[in-house]
């Protein structure tokens, strides 16, 4: 089970870093290596996008990342394989980050026997609420997935409540309002927020939504299980190409 790992993890030490790549950007080639170099640099799991032509939670910096993907001609079955190759190649935890019309158009129930299938431990769709998946929900169930579901600093502690019982693996909290990529407050007003979350669930807690750097990453210690690295992971390789990976990584340590 993913929340096995993570607490064993967690044994281990202090904080667990999630990273976060938009498969097929810039190339399915490089994306391997890239996550090659994240595992490398000792990331505990991973989340791949499959890309979207509508990514509605990411930021400018995800968006341009989706759109190059798709303009490559990158399939939703191109991204199974490639998730097949990483969960069979690297000993990590791999979760499929999309949007539903994906799992839609794919059929739910297929696309979780296949995710399955690949050796992936769960799924992230942000767009997705609980009220709206039952179909998504018993087909994880079926398949041994965890479906992660979000935190917002917007939601009521009644609705986070009610959204813990459907999730599994973990929770992931979003640090702010708004989209991927952009600056967030680390402060006393997210700490009051990641309050809220520790009551509401026993699960685990990730926080991702605009952590970009070592400084970040201590003031969470302590606070969540899991940092999040997506949008700065993917500016250091555009500004530094994909050797820079590696070395960032290591450098949140």
């Amino acid at each position: 089970m993913l929340e096995t790992y993570i607490r064993d993890r967690r044994k281990k030490k202090d904080i667990l870093l999630m990273t976060h790549i938009v498969i097929g950007y810039p190339s399915l080639e490089a994306s391997f290596d890239i996550v090659r170099a994240m595992v490398s640099a000792g990331v505990d799991l991973m989340e791949l996008q499959i890309p979207f032509s509508e990514p509605i939670a990411d930021g400018p910096v995800i968006l341009k990342a989706n759109q190059a993907s798709l303009a490559h001609g990158t399939s939703v079955k191109d991204c199974l394989r490639f998730a097949e190759k990483a969960a069979s190649t690297f000993d990590i935890p791999f979760l499929l980050m999309t949007y539903y019309n994906i799992l839609y158009k794919f059929g739910v129930a297929a696309f979780a026997q296949e995710i399955a299938r690949c050796k992936v431990r769960g799924a992230i769709v942000p767009d997705l609420p609980h009220e709206e998946g039952k179909d998504y929900l018993q087909s994880m169930a079926k398949n041994t997935l965890a479906p992660i579901f979000i935190y917002s600093p917007t939601s009521p502690e009644s609705r986070m409540q009610e959204i813990a019982t459907h999730a599994q693996g973990f929770i992931y909290c979003v640090a702010r309002k708004g989209v991927t990529g952009q600056q967030t407050d680390f402060s006393l007003h997210l700490q009051a927020y990641l309050d809220r979350c520790r009551r509401a669930t026993p699960l685990p807690l990730a926080l991702g939504f605009g952590v970009k750097d070592k400084s970040d990453i201590d003031y969470l210690r302590g606070k969540v299980d899991i940092a999040v690295i997506g949008t700065q992971t993917i500016r250091v390789m555009e500004e530094q190409g994909t050797d820079a990976v590696a070395a960032f990584i290591e450098s949140l340590r």
